[in-house]
C-alpha cells in the first residue's frame, strides 16, 4: 500500500469499507456520501485508494462500478484475483474466497481478469 495522505474524504469513504464486509459500488458511495462528499472527489479518491492497493474494483452485471478492500496488495502489484458473486434477488456482492485458475493465451499477456457469478445469494435462496 502507498502512503495514504489523511483527509476527510478518505477517511470517510475508508470507513464506509470498515463497516461493510461486502462489496459497495459507487453508486451507494455518492448516495450515503451525498452530504458529506461531493461525486467528483468520490471518484477520485476511489481511484487513488484503488492505485494504491487498498481496494479493488469490478463492473457489476448493469455495468455499475464496484469496490471491495484488498487482501495484501500493494501500489506496485495487485494480487487480489478471484471472483465476485452478486445476487440478483437483493442485489448484495460479494467477493469469493475461491481460486481459478485463467489459462495461458498464446502470443498474449494477461494482466488481470474479471469473473462475476450471478445467481441468488444464501438468504435469498432460502
Amino acid at each position: 500500500m502507498g502512503i495514504i495522505r489523511k483527509t476527510v474524504s478518505i477517511d470517510l469513504l475508508l470507513n464506509e469499507f470498515e463497516q461493510e464486509s461486502n462489496a459497495i459500488s459507487a453508486v451507494d458511495l455518492i448516495k450515503r456520501l451525498d452530504k458529506q462528499i461531493n461525486k467528483t472527489t468520490i471518484y477520485r479518491v476511489l481511484d487513488k485508494l484503488e492505485d494504491d492497493g487498498v481496494l479493488h474494483s469490478f463492473l457489476g452485471f448493469d455495468g455499475v462500478k464496484w469496490y471491495a478492500k484488498c487482501k495484501g496488495c500493494t501500489k506496485s502489484v495487485h494480487k487480489d484475483f478471484h471472483p465476485h458473486f452478486q445476487c440478483l434477488s437483493c442485489g448484495t456482492v460479494d467477493c469469493l474466497n475461491i481460486h481459478v485458475n485463467i489459462p495461458e493465451i498464446p502470443n498474449r499477456e494477461v494482466l488481470f481478469s474479471q469473473l462475476l457469478i450471478q445467481g441468488k445469494c444464501e438468504a435469498c435462496a432460502a
